[in-house]
């Protein structure tokens, strides 16, 4: 049974609200590296790792680039810097063979590890790689920082060629297009590869998309130089031509590729080929704070489980204790999440539901705040059971698809279920979130106890995307599940910024990925608004 026990103003301390997220760029080169076989170049690729709780979790890897010992990689990673914290990385490069894209099989080519504090002061960071058992080779790695501005604006292009130069004797060119960005110190920077289209003097180039910041650092005027390049497996590429433009000059245009060595040497010489724009389509994205001040409320709903597997809550070994000085993990988990949630709800007022107990006719609502309606509940109920959570996320997710008639962003929903074991309606449970991902909410779990939560890893997919019984994936990631063990010993800090930390993204690619722009424009947007 799904019952309502407090519709309150939420009794708690005054939070300080989602911290203000700084995002920074890296970008990665190596030098120098090399494979274990000295008569072959490796294919290396770097991975990034973040350290949490003392385990190294992978974050994100760029490209594979064959036959390359000083590789510029194209792939950029995109972090959250916290001023306040501590935020270890690890960066491995791995000679990942053309047959192998599995770690297993590949050849670990050296590592470095560091803090993104000292990455983002020093701008740029060198250090050699180190092999196993920390010795130093002849290779080393250069991170560069930058600071995502506030403008989170992309951009989609599309590119094609004709009639480049044939740079193959027994074949045509395997031309691919590189995209870099002049910097203000003279340097270039790699926006952008392409993909290599094999045996093609008239290539056309698959679509993709960057940030307009990535792109031109905001600047519409910043030149940008284009290369075009004949692919060869021995990583010897072969130069066809080049040219430069600015953003503000790609509309729909095209341009003379020149061989500028072919220019000064033969006297008809006109081009290497004409590379043309076809499409060049500026997205807008609103971050989370546009649709905050504009003003979208969070609404919070916290669902308690009060199933018998819990305990008797008059024992003092009952999970719902309620001990004179020291709160309970339900307690703890509520207020951590629940001070800071309430500061984007503008009338703090939170429904409050239990699940899983039997509750007597004479009980009725009417205590202010979900804390004091919790403890006061208590003796009133029969713990019971099962575990079904499904149909609370099924009652939030009513009242979610109800604000999607209004096609605005005025509301987005937020479920925190605190539950002490494995949920047995778990068929139903994904069943429910694949519904929900099409909807403004987001759902998180936080298991109290020492259950075994192994099969809750379910809701992240087997292959990362989370599926109903009859294989329908979710359409947007809406869950985060937490043990709290995890923090037993970590301030109530460190559960909210683990379990909300996804919060703010979720929020903004479901109205982005809805084309539903901010409620009112405020002078926040109006400052960061690239110019058309």
């Amino acid at each position: 049974t799904v019952c309502p026990f407090a519709r309150g103003n939420v009794a708690l301390k005054a939070g300080t609200g989602l911290p203000c997220l700084t995002k920074v760029e890296l970008r990665v080169a190596c030098k120098g590296i090399s494979d274990r076989d000295a008569l072959s170049k490796p294919d290396p690729c770097v991975i990034l790792k973040m350290q949490s709780h003392g385990q190294w979790f992978e974050v994100d890897r760029t490209e594979v680039i064959r036959t390359c010992i000083n590789p510029v990689f194209s792939k950029l990673f995109t972090v959250d810097f916290y001023f306040e914290e501590v935020q270890r990385l690890r960066f491995e490069v791995h000679d990942i063979s053309s047959n192998h894209n599995g770690l297993k099989e590949a050849d670990f080519l050296g590592g470095m590890e560091c803090t993104l504090g000292q990455i983002v002061s020093q701008r740029k960071l060198s250090k050699s790689l180190l092999k196993h058992g920390n010795t130093a080779g002849k290779s080393s790695i250069t991170v560069i920082a930058e600071e995502l501005s506030g403008n989170d604006d992309y951009v989609e292009l599309s590119f094609s060629a004709r009639k480049l130069d044939d740079k193959d004797f027994f074949s045509k060119s395997d031309p691919f297009l590189e995209i870099f960005r002049m910097n203000d110190d003279a340097t270039q920077q790699l926006v952008h590869r392409t993909e290599v289209v094999m045996n093609n003097l008239n290539p056309a180039w698959k679509t993709f998309k960057v940030s307009v910041n990535s792109l031109c650092s905001g600047d519409q005027d910043r030149r940008l130089k284009c290369i075009v390049w004949d692919w060869d497996s021995n990583g010897k590429h072969d130069f066809i031509g080049e040219f430069s433009s600015t953003f503000k000059e790609m509309r729909g245009v095209q341009w003379e590729c020149i061989n500028p060595k072919y220019k000064a040497k033969k006297k008809n010489y006109k081009n290497s080929g004409i590379v043309i724009l076809n499409q060049c389509k500026i997205h807008k994205m609103h971050s989370f704070l546009d649709y905050i001040m504009g003003g979208c409320q969070i609404q919070f709903t916290v669902a308690i489980d009060f199933t018998a597997s819990n305990g008797d809550p008059r024992n003092s070994c009952s999970l719902h204790y309620i001990h004179p000085y020291q709160p309970n993990e339900y307690l703890k988990a509520l207020v951590a999440v629940g001070e800071i949630c309430q500061d984007y709800d503008s009338d703090k007022m939170f429904p409050a539901f239990g699940f899983g107990a039997r509750i007597p006719p004479e009980y009725k609502v009417g205590i202010q705040g979900v804390v004091e309606a919790y403890q006061s509940c208590l003796p009133k109920l029969q713990l019971y059971g099962p575990t079904n959570i499904a149909p609370i996320i099924q009652k939030v997710a009513k009242s979610a698809s109800e604000e999607t008639n209004t096609k605005e962003a005025s509301q987005y929903f937020i479920l925190l279920i605190l539950t002490d074991g494995v949920i047995t309606d778990m068929a139903d449970t994904r069943e429910a979130i694949v519904h929900a991902s099409h909807l403004p909410m987001s759902v998180i779990i936080v298991g109290v106890g020492n259950a075994d939560f192994s099969d809750m890893q379910m809701l992240d997919g087997d292959d990362g995307i989370l599926r109903s019984p009859k294989g329908e994936p979710v359409l947007r990631d809406i869950v985060q599940f937490v043990p709290f063990r995890n923090f037993k010993h970590a301030s109530p800090a460190a559960l909210a910024k683990s379990v909300l930390a996804e919060v703010p993204n979720q929020v903004v690619d479901y109205y982005n990925g809805k084309g539903i722009k901010p409620k009112c424009v405020s002078e926040y947007e109006s400052s960061r608004t690239l110019a058309p």
